[in-house]
């Protein structure tokens, strides 16, 4: 017992340790910066948003998620592709068969080869996918200052901020799956002007939210009253972010509802096999001597 007590006591002085490590180091970073030290990115780290499909019981909410799709339509698009999600899926956020439909026409896509072998265009259908506003990537850094925008895909799930120490534990328990949304959410509404001291290579532009750098080649592709929603919901720039970072997540994890049920439902069924099972053992052992 005593042995147990000092393991359990060594560990705690080990996570104090750590904690107060990992808090100098997150302060140190921003004060070398400031200094002209070695910085530590994203300089700022995003703040955690209150989503509605966030949690054991979250949900996308289609409301935000069509305001989402007219966002990355009348601004993202002209950089961005999507070329893993198809426009038939767009039925899942409320719309109807024909509303894809007409929704898929306003686009064109490659086709082909023909009879005489060669490509041609025609409008979008349902089952095509959202097309790249570029014929290749050469193409899409050459109008970009030699960045390539990425595809926005997935780009809900491949980005995201490592929690440290102590959310990480934590998240053990309760995982904390919007660090996505919430790293897009902080990168749209962060563009500022850099601080006093602080250098900015030509052509990029000041942003503490970014991953890579204190700088990126995209400027601040967002401003109040840019998008006109049809709900009356603010046109910001906060309101926008929010609702293109929920649509990029649900882009990136359309069946997160259906996840999420079927894993509620696994672990009620786990919880009642576990006491059949318990009665079951309690009953045949009953009248045994031990």
């Amino acid at each position: 017992m005593k042995k147990l007590v000092t393991g359990i006591l060594s560990l705690a002085v080990v996570a104090g340790l750590g904690l107060g490590a990992a808090i100098a180091q997150d302060g140190a970073g921003g004060e070398g910066h400031a200094e002209g030290g070695t910085p530590h990115y994203p300089i700022h780290k995003p703040e955690q948003q209150d989503w509605t499909f966030a949690g054991l019981f979250g949900h996308y909410d289609k409301g935000q998620l069509q305001r989402g799709l007219k966002v990355y339509t009348e601004v993202c698009a002209a950089c961005h592709s999507m070329s893993l999600v198809p426009f038939r899926t767009l039925g899942d956020l409320g719309y109807s068969e024909a509303q894809v439909k007409a929704f898929a026409a306003n686009y064109e896509v490659q086709d082909g080869p023909n009879a005489d072998g060669e490509m041609f265009a025609r409008k979008a259908i349902p089952s095509d996918y959202f097309p790249s506003p570029f014929p290749n990537k050469e193409a899409a850094a050459a109008a970009n200052n030699g960045a390539a925008p990425p595809d926005f895909s997935l780009i809900a799930k491949a980005r995201g901020i490592e929690r440290g120490f102590p959310q990480f534990v934590f998240d053990i328990f309760w995982p904390y799956q919007e660090g996505g949304p919430d790293y897009i959410h902080a990168l749209l509404t962060g563009y500022q002007d850099p601080p006093a001291g602080v250098e900015v290579a030509e052509g990029t532009h000041y942003n503490p939210y970014f991953a890579s750098a204190a700088a990126l080649a995209m400027a601040a592709p967002l401003s109040d009253d840019q998008v006109t929603y049809d709900d009356g919901a603010p046109q910001t720039v906060d309101q926008y972010a929010r609702d293109v970072s929920a649509f990029l997540m649900w882009a990136a994890e359309p069946h997160l509802e259906d996840r999420k049920r079927t894993g509620f439902m696994v672990m009620v069924f786990l919880l009642i096999f576990t006491g059949l099972i318990y009665l079951t053992k309690k009953s045949v052992y009953a009248n045994k001597e031990h």
